[in-house]
C-alpha cells in the first residue's frame, strides 16, 4: 500500500498540475493514475472543485496524449484512476465521484475510490 504525501509535499487534489503517483501492474498491464487527498473531507465546494480540477488534469494526460508521448511503452494499456483518501467521501462526493465513473467508462477508463479509514469501526 502506497503512503499519503510527506507534509508540505506538492502531491494531492489541491495540486491540479501534479500526477501524484503512476504504476503498472506488470501481470495484466493496467496502468492506475493515483491522486491523493491527504485532508479530512471538511472542506466542502472547495475542496470537490479541487477533486474536480484534479479529475480533469488526469484524464486530460490520459486522452490528449500526453501520457503516450511521455510514457510511450503505456499508450493502449488499460487505465484506472484512483482517488486515496483517509476516509470515505461525503455524500456529495460520492454523487459527483458516481458521475465522473459513468462518463470515464465510456472512454474505456475506470474510477475507484480506495480509503485508509473504516467507518463506524470502534477502537
Amino acid at each position: 500500500m502506497h503512503a499519503f504525501p510527506a507534509p508540505g509535499e506538492r502531491r494531492g487534489i489541491e495540486f491540479p498540475e501534479v500526477i501524484d503517483l503512476m504504476t503498472e501492474d506488470a501481470a495484466s498491464g493496467q496502468v492506475e493514475m493515483v491522486m491523493f487527498e491527504p485532508r479530512g473531507w471538511a472542506g466542502g465546494e472547495a475542496q470537490l472543485f479541487q477533486l474536480q480540477e484534479k479529475l480533469n488534469a488526469y484524464v486530460s494526460f490520459a486522452l490528449d496524449g500526453e501520457m503516450a508521448e511521455a510514457y510511450p511503452a503505456l499508450a493502449g494499456c488499460p487505465l484506472r484512476v484512483v482517488l486515496r483518501c483517509l476516509d470515505a467521501p461525503p455524500p456529495e462526493v460520492v454523487a459527483f465521484l458516481l458521475k465522473v465513473r459513468e462518463q470515464l467508462a465510456l472512454q474505456e477508463i475506470d474510477l475507484e475510490v480506495r480509503y485508509a479509514r473504516e467507518q463506524g469501526g470502534g477502537g
